[in-house]
């Protein structure tokens, strides 16, 4: 496999790191020492660069003022802002604008990326369902609605009793439902949320956060950042808000899997170097701790899922980028990065906290942040065994050779 980067993937990671280079895990308080959330808002000083350096309109078309680069630019980006715990929506916000430009009604598309792209608005997307562990459309119904907007009792708000799309008749949408653990509702301006028709079809509607019948509840992720409940109670959309191309949301949810992988990938580099430098300069014995055969030992089994965790992301990434073909659908690759990521993330900050001994534990060092850190990502990713047999399902689907 040739995962050779392009030179304009290469300028956005150079961008990236530029930006970066001046971010450190402790502008916000220690998600140990503080009771609810660390802060009230994003990095907005990081969030107004990365705008001023072209990266939140990487992966939009220049027709909307962006970089027209792919999803691996995206998560080479995202790899560099593990690195240093930036406190931003960068996934979601791109994610969800490279979805409404592929997908998403033109008219719309116009008023909204341009501004996403200059960092003047924010988009998030519910992703968890209602309890995390069902699949998130499921969590919300849409029901369509027509001029007179009356309801048959078989869930369809036109009263003809037929589940049209947006150019079925309907003049707009009723969504109702619960989507859990939302990445910065608080402060964003859009919530892309995935639900599901009458007939059973996974749509995504764009809603704005102030739309009557969007309630918020606060929560807090491991990492001590804000999420939120977002609660919808017969909130309306128009047609041109509500995507029901075949495909949007699967992509979608496989862009945000693919991101949070890399993710995954940028903190572990991060935190492996760390515990390198660490035992470098750690002696005992008159030796520095790294010289020891245990000591290298787990560095090196450590080293190798972080490769593993990159070749799985880049794989997974390729075949959401390209579209490619292949033995099995691209959900296979992704199932197999998420293995890796969620298993590899947590095993490398588990070793480094091993090795780091007590000083891993201390709150003016940064290492236990980024363990809060891995630990969201992992919960975000969920467990390995069931993405092995979520590729069992798809292995037995599509038998190779």
């Amino acid at each position: 496999m040739d995962f050779t980067f392009t030179e304009e993937q290469q300028a956005a990671v150079e961008a990236a790191r530029a930006v970066f280079s001046d971010v450190t895990p402790d502008r916000a308080p220690s998600p140990s020492l503080t009771r609810g959330a660390v802060a009230e808002d994003i990095d907005r000083r990081l969030w107004h660069e990365l705008a001023r350096t072209d990266l939140l309109g990487l992966t939009l078309s220049p027709d909307h003022g962006g970089a027209g680069l792919d999803p691996i630019a995206l998560c080479l980006v995202l790899r560099e802002s593990a690195r240093v715990l930036a406190r931003v929506p960068l996934l979601e916000s791109c994610a969800v604008a490279t979805a409404l430009q592929r997908y998403g009604d033109r008219t719309l598309a116009a008023e909204l990326l341009p501004r996403a792209g200059r960092g003047e608005l924010i988009l998030t997307v519910g992703a968890n369902g209602r309890t995390g562990h069902d699949p998130a459309e499921l969590a919300v119904s849409a029901r369509p609605y027509g001029d007179g907007d009356g309801d048959d009792g078989n869930g369809n708000g036109n009263g003809n009793g037929r589940d049209d799309g947006p150019d079925g008749g309907a003049s707009g949408w009723v969504l109702d439902g619960v989507q859990t653990a939302v990445p910065w509702a608080q402060v964003a301006d859009w919530i892309a949320v995935p639900a599901h028709t009458a007939g059973g079809r996974p749509v995504l509607a764009l809603v704005p956060r102030t739309r009557d019948g969007v309630t918020l509840a606060d929560q807090v992720s491991t990492n001590g950042e804000r999420l939120a409940e977002v609660r919808l109670e017969a909130v309306r959309v128009e047609s041109r808000e509500l995507i029901a191309a075949a495909g949007c949301w699967d992509w979608l949810r496989s862009l945000l899997t693919t991101g949070t992988c890399a993710l995954a990938l940028g903190l572990g580099e991060r935190v492996l170097a760390m515990t390198a430098d660490y035992t470098g300069k750690r002696e005992q014995f008159g030796f520095p701790v790294a010289t020891f055969q245990a000591v290298a030992v787990q560095a090196a089994d450590r080293y190798i899922d972080l490769r593993a965790m990159e070749a799985t992301l880049w794989q997974a990434a390729w075949r959401i980028s390209t579209g490619s073909g292949g033995s099995l659908p691209a959900a296979g690759d992704v199932a197999v990065a998420k293995i890796w990521a969620s298993d590899g993330v947590r095993r490398v900050v588990q070793t480094a906290q091993h090795l780091h001994g007590g000083f891993g534990a201390d709150t003016d060092y940064p290492l236990h942040r980024y363990h809060a850190w891995a630990k969201q990502i992992e919960l975000s990713l969920g467990p390995a065994a069931a993405h092995e047999e979520a590729l069992g399902d798809l292995l037995a689907a599509h038998p190779l050779g």
